[in-house]
């Protein structure tokens, strides 16, 4: 039987989401959380449910929940909330696309998806409320923190460490052994051949 949950957030990034979840075949959606309410608003035939703050009363119909709001330029929003739903009791499952390829020696946190095509290798560690997009690669022995966005068609090679709350762009590239700070912007298509401190805008 399957089991309900939640999408907080309603962009673009829920919508892949749900086609995720969907393929997984273990969860049943039964709507979107946003900011704002509109019962008419629908996503795939799927809709809003509540706002943000009407979290707790959701919570007693589904105890699953899953984060879909992206992450380009400001972790902010989705690791507080992804705080504030844990307050409350949900559970983060992590996501992984049956289209992925994902180690039985990786470790990944709660929260995280991972997306169509991705590859997580051997000895992989990925934190909470991550996104590990279509087509990246994460090599093997890599760590990376809590709530970080690794775009699509990004490779990270062996042995690499991202620290919590960054963000590598679509396309880039980081020699293996490569350190990156917390809090971090890499743009899209960066070649990344040395480490780079917390907090760097890097383009």
């Amino acid at each position: 039987m399957k089991e309900n949950i939640v999408i907080i957030g309603n962009g673009g990034h829920a919508n892949s989401c749900i086609d995720v979840i969907e393929k997984i075949e273990k969860f049943n959606i039964i709507g979107f959380v946003d900011k704002k309410l509109d019962v008419n608003d629908l996503n795939y035939g799927y809709s809003i449910i509540g706002k943000d703050e009407d979290l707790d009363k959701i919570f007693k119909n589904t105890k699953n929940a899953a984060m879909g709001i992206g992450y380009i330029k400001d972790p902010k929003v989705r690791a507080n909330l992804f705080i504030k739903a844990l307050d409350i009791g949900f559970k983060f499952p992590p996501l992984l696309s049956p289209n992925a390829y994902v180690s039985n020696q990786a470790l990944i946190g709660d929260g995280t998806i991972v997306m169509h095509g991705a590859i997580v290798n051997a000895g992989v560690k990925i934190g909470k409320n991550c996104i590990i997009n279509t087509g990246a690669i994460i090599d093997h022995d890599v760590s990376i923190g809590d709530n970080c966005h690794i775009s699509t068609g990004a490779i990270i090679n062996g042995q690499c460490k991202i620290d919590i709350c960054t963000f590598v762009g679509s396309g880039s590239v980081l020699r293996e052994n490569i350190q990156i700070g917390k809090n971090c912007f890499i743009a899209m298509g960066s070649k990344i051949i040395l480490n780079i401190e917390d907090f760097t805008k890097y383009k």
